[in-house]
């Protein structure tokens, strides 16, 4: 009886899906699904980051105040994010 009880109560609770944001594509080309595999080690995962530190770092790859490595890369992917999709992104890999 407890164990019918638990199963019913699972499947009355909603999916928790989490959405993707549209500009989330892109970032999967380097970052891996769900940021999770990034394609080379030097790659951060982004899946569990901070919200304000994802938001942060995408701000000063746009405004030049991160260099060397592979900044060049980011600033050109950052540069094409509007503030709205900077924060729909870090809060989506936040919650991952």
């Amino acid at each position: 009886m407890k164990k019918l009880l638990l199963i019913a109560l699972a499947l009355s609770i909603p999916s928790l899906t989490l959405a993707a944001p549209a500009k989330e594509a892109t970032c999967r080309a380097c970052h891996g699904a769900k940021g999770n595999k990034p394609i080379a080690p030097n790659y951060p995962k982004l899946k569990g980051q901070n919200k304000a530190y994802i938001v942060d770092s995408l701000k000063a790859y746009r405004d030049g105040g991160r260099t060397g490595g592979l900044s060049g890369i980011m600033k050109a992917q950052a540069s094409g994010l509007s503030e709205a999709e900077m924060n729909e992104l870090a809060e989506y890999y936040s919650k991952l």
